[in-house]
């Protein structure tokens, strides 16, 4: 399973957000979207998804292009975690859960339906409180039910926008760990990250984004350097390495302690 961007530009309300970007994720993967502000990941990972078209360039799953999958067929394919998640009808969280099986609806598949949505709740701790209306909820267990939905939805390519932005520490490690459990059973993941630190603990690789272009693309210990990071996010940082395990920890420049 692959997913590819190739040349692909976006424009968005007249202004070009994501320019002339080459892109690749394979099986096995977990891949990071990183970047400012207005850098074009969420754009370049809409793009990805299929729900915004590219002005230029084309978006290849499975070596064929987006526009030849019939919608079914593609929500079988990827699944997507958009930033937010808003449901006004008191959908019960087991329900949401549950909406992620709707592209097997009347295949073989189904017959298992019970047994993985009760996986993926049991996978991001939402059991708890499945008969709970979804709105009732905190931002965070709103967020570990959007997960648990595209993971009960069984789909081999994963796209998640700041799936961890709501989440407690703790939270933020499960959301990440199960994404490399789902890469190490042959998933190809994507994940819009805003923190450093967790994107360089867990990515294979990174594409680091500025004003819709690939500044830097490579392992994290590569593409996280003093001087990129600086230029990129027009703030001087510092890179140390963990003192135990060597995964880069990115932290901002700041005056000593008076």
């Amino acid at each position: 399973m692959s997913l590819a961007a190739l040349g692909v530009s976006v424009d968005l309300g007249g202004r070009t957000v994501v320019d002339d970007v080459d892109f690749r994720v394979d099986g096995g993967e977990v891949v990071v979207l990183a970047g400012p502000n207005g850098a074009g990941k969420s754009t370049l990972l809409a793009a990805l998804a299929g729900d915004v078209r590219p002005r230029a360039g084309e978006i290849l799953l499975d070596g064929r292009a987006l526009s030849g999958y019939r919608p079914a067929d593609l929500a079988r394919r990827r699944a997507v975690l958009p930033q937010r998640s808003t449901l006004s009808f008191p959908f019960t969280v087991e329900d949401v859960v549950r909406m992620g099986r709707a592209p097997w609806r009347g295949r073989p598949e189904s017959v298992a339906d019970d047994e993985i949505v009760a996986e993926a709740m049991r996978r991001t701790e939402t059991a708890a409180f499945g008969a709970r209306p979804f709105p009732a909820l905190s931002g965070g267990e709103q967020a570990r039910t959007a997960l648990a939905r595209i993971l009960a939805q069984r789909s081999p390519v994963l796209l998640l926008d700041e799936p961890t932005a709501a989440l407690d520490l703790r939270h933020q490690e499960l959301v990440l760990t199960t994404m490399r459990e789902r890469a190490a059973a042959g998933d190809a993941v994507v994940v819009v990250l805003h923190d450093l630190g967790l994107a360089a603990a867990h990515a294979d690789r990174v594409y680091l984004l500025a004003r819709g272009r690939v500044r830097g693309h490579g392992p994290p210990a590569e593409v996280f350097t003093e001087a990129l990071l600086s230029d990129v996010y027009q703030h001087e940082v510092e890179v140390f390495g963990h003192p135990r395990t060597g995964v880069p920890l990115v932290l901002p420049r700041r005056a000593e302690a008076r």
